[in-house]
């Protein structure tokens, strides 16, 4: 039994090496790392976007911050990277996730990957019904 424990285990920590390879591969190949250059811009740009859409589209519907210590929502719009972190709590979550089939982590962390133009409208809403529903977020 322990055996089987560790293969799985060397598998998951250990990356394999045709990983390293591809990376090495692009980025030593001036036409195919200029062409992950450009995706790369172009994820990041969207994702940014995508930020800015949802704090507008709060915004708009004059959703609630949800604590007194956020005076807007802009610190969506501050944050870097995939991940935003909204200032929702567990009970928000909840509300989120049972009636609208909105998943993100209990303290409220949303893969901004998964934002999109057709759904940062309804997710607007949602996060405005938990807000007024479950109450501010607690200190």
């Amino acid at each position: 039994r322990p055996q089987l424990n560790i293969t799985p285990r060397a598998m998951i920590s250990t990356p394999p090496l045709q990983g390293a390879r591809l990376v090495a591969a692009v980025i030593s190949n001036p036409d195919l790392y200029k062409q992950w250059d450009t995706e790369l811009k172009i994820m990041s740009n969207r994702i940014v976007a995508m930020r800015t859409a949802l704090v507008d589209a709060l915004k708009k519907i004059d959703c609630p911050t949800p604590n007194p210590i956020y005076p807007d929502w802009s610190h969506i719009t501050s944050q870097i990277g995939m991940f935003a972190y909204t200032g929702l709590q567990a009970k928000h979550v909840e509300v989120l996730q049972e009636k609208y089939h909105i998943y993100c982590t209990t303290n409220g962390r949303f893969s901004m990957a998964g934002v999109n133009p057709n759904n940062v409208g309804y997710l607007a809403e949602a996060m405005k019904d938990a807000l007024s529903t479950k109450g501010p977020s607690d200190v």
